[in-house]
């Protein structure tokens, strides 16, 4: 048997996220389609983490165990071959038996792109949140390193069909940096993990700030996990992009 890891780059807006769901296209779900073929049995993918319907990806991690002979090369491009023009393979190789993309990541970088001018491309539009409208962009800049170290983030994260498993919902996030670039205000986190819908909802409550409500001071008691107040609004899920995945052995 044979542990493959792949990483994958995608535009996910014909998608309804990674994780495989019945009578819908994910990109879990076509990886395992083409992969099992390949192997000629089914082929469980293991994903570094969800992503929402609609969110892209540059680098996710994933990983499988095959007992096929092919190189894993070979097997790149033959499953790229296989794929439609919006996934891609970007590199195979074989790994430990024990590894698992999602288990033994220790860092992940997501980036969210909000567009700023008036107009926006319609070949930019898949990929952003367009909002023309007047924001206080300084304090919003001046808020997201509020958000850096380790806090309880329940307030940012969606209802999740794990919440019985009654896991923390602690976690620490290493950088968080809104900064402006041309007309886009592109905001980058760097976290342990993250919750469902968490970076979204970090960017809907930052533009929230943007327009005055609440200020940064009043954001902070969102990290108290006696709150009864959710922060948010949810940001589109397609400004959103996985940028990277970091583990600590290749």
């Amino acid at each position: 048997m044979r542990r493959i890891r792949i990483t994958l780059a995608w535009d996910g807006t014909e998608f309804h996220g990674w994780q495989v769901q019945p009578g819908l296209p994910t990109i879990q779900g076509v990886l395992e389609e083409i992969i099992g073929a390949i192997e000629g049995k089914p082929v469980h993918v293991a994903g570094s983490g969800r992503t929402d319907a609609g969110v892209h990806a540059r680098a996710q991690v994933a990983a499988f165990t095959i007992d096929n002979p092919i190189p894993a090369d070979n097997l790149r491009r033959a499953v790229n071959r296989l794929l439609p023009p919006a996934i891609r393979v970007l590199d195979a190789i074989e790994t430990d038996a024990d590894f698992h993309p999602r288990f033994d990541a220790i860092a992940k970088t997501y980036q969210y792109t909000i567009h700023r001018a008036p107009i926006c491309s319609p070949f930019e539009w898949r990929y952003l949140h367009h909002y023309p409208y007047p924001l206080n962009e300084a304090a919003m800049i001046s808020a997201a390193g509020l958000f850096e170290g380790e806090h309880d983030f329940t307030a940012f994260a969606a209802s999740d069909n794990r919440d019985e498993e009654g896991k923390s919902r602690v976690r620490t996030i290493f950088s968080s940096t809104l900064a402006r670039s041309g007309d886009h205000l592109i905001y980058t986190v760097r976290g342990s993990g993250f919750l469902k819908h968490m970076v979204r909802n970090i960017v809907g409550t930052l533009i929230e700030i943007g327009r005055g409500n609440p200020d940064a001071q009043a954001m902070t008691r969102f990290f108290d996990a006696n709150s009864p107040r959710k922060a948010g609004p949810t940001a589109p899920a397609k400004g959103l992009t996985l940028l990277s995945v970091e583990y600590r052995q290749c």
